[in-house]
């Protein structure tokens, strides 16, 4: 039986995690999407990182793809999508998701609070 630890290997082992710092660089030149993967209670509560995306993981699938009526124009397969969420956890595996869904260049950046904490810049959700 599978255990939600081999998910998690597979995810991290096809979805490159950056440093907090070269997260940080990445959003600074400003040419990468970010997605926050939490729920939006979650986003209410602590902020997110400066003009990322609002994707809940259960809408990741629905969202990337281009023929459900929920797509987000934002994510181009060419385009660095950059993932957050509490931990790195949800954002390895939506990751991974993505990877399998076409899209070359994922990275998981991580959770909010190391970002919060190394001074990326956020923004408050209502």
């Amino acid at each position: 039986m599978k255990r939600m630890k081999d998910y998690l290997d597979e995810a991290n082992a096809i979805v490159p995690k950056a440093t907090t710092e070269d997260a940080i660089a990445i959003h600074a030149k400003g040419d990468a999407v970010f997605i926050d993967v939490r729920d939006s209670n979650s986003l209410r509560d602590s902020g997110t990182i400066a003009g990322a995306l609002h994707i809940p993981r259960g809408m990741v699938e629905l969202s990337a793809d281009p023929d459900t009526p929920f797509y987000k124009p934002e994510l181009q397969k060419d385009a660095h999508l950059c993932l957050v969420c509490g931990g790195g956890v949800m954002a390895a595996m939506a990751g991974k998701t993505l990877k399998e869904m076409g899209y070359a260049n994922v990275t998981n950046v991580g959770g909010i609070d190391a970002w919060k904490a190394a001074g990326g810049p956020t923004e408050d959700v209502e």
